[in-house]
């Protein structure tokens, strides 16, 4: 019985995957079982990570493409970012310390710092540090360490000395992939440290991404998705998405990405 629950499991996993989304009705008559052996088989599939649940059955989890080098990747989602940026940017105070991460999208937040005064802004990216170094409001602190070519983020033991030396307000961060069950998950090992290094670095932790980073899983898990309090992103994320960050605790600000 267990093995023909498993084998039946394996199925409607293949099902969904091929098929990106199914409902248990669907499934119930597919396989020829009930709709609660469905809703069982669904959430055992769920706990292993496997499909993520829908209202009324589940999606197919999708692993991240490999991700180009940082300077290919301004252009992708460019609005959704820049608005992205402008409403993350609104929750820095004047006078705090914010860490800035590396990435396109914390690229953005850089960007709409022009008007803050007496802001003091460490980074381990030199985007994001060439970005603000002309500008006299802004106290830049750059953390050494070795540098990752294509993202030209600084990574390793030298970025995790220097967080121990300093306190921040707020770290805002990017990830490559976030999903509900299997977290904030990466596709560089070496770089894994250096990032819950800074996920621990402050109290308040918000996290940029556009749409296009949810319900993805990439090969390196980094944390949990509620080791951030805020999630700034575009008004692309599927609703059910959101509503499920949101049980979580989680707060999702959405920015309107529409262009006019």
């Amino acid at each position: 019985m267990q093995q023909l629950s498993t084998d039946r499991q394996d199925q409607i996993e293949r099902f969904i995957r091929e098929h990106r989304r199914a409902t248990v009705v669907e499934l119930s008559q597919f396989f020829k079982v009930s709709e609660p052996t469905i809703r069982r088989d669904l959430e055992k599939l769920e706990s292993s990570g496997k499909v993520r649940r829908s209202h009324g059955g589940a999606l197919a989890l999708e692993s991240a493409a490999p991700e180009p080098p940082v300077l290919q990747r301004l252009q992708d989602c460019a609005e959704e970012k820049y608005q992205i940026g402008q409403a993350a940017a609104h929750l820095v105070r004047d006078g705090e310390t914010i860490f800035l991460g590396s990435g396109t999208t914390t690229l953005e937040v850089a960007r709409n710092l022009t008007f803050k005064k007496n802001l003091t802004v460490i980074t381990n990216a030199l985007t994001v540090a060439n970005q603000l170094a002309g500008n006299e409001n802004i106290n830049l602190i750059v953390t050494g360490g070795v540098l990752r070519h294509s993202e030209a983020s600084l990574t390793g033991h030298l970025v995790e000395q220097t967080l121990k030396e300093l306190r921040a307000d707020k770290v805002i961060i990017s990830i490559r992939s976030i999903s509900i069950q299997e977290g904030l998950t990466s596709d560089d090992f070496l770089e894994t440290m250096t990032d819950r290094a800074i996920l621990g670095f402050a109290r308040q932790v918000i996290l940029v991404a556009d749409h296009t980073k949810f319900d993805k899983t990439s090969t390196v898990r980094v944390a949990p998705i509620t080791a951030v309090q805020t999630i700034v992103t575009g008004d692309k994320v599927p609703a059910e998405t959101v509503r499920q960050i949101q049980e979580l605790g989680i707060e999702v600000i959405q920015a309107n990405t529409e262009t006019t």
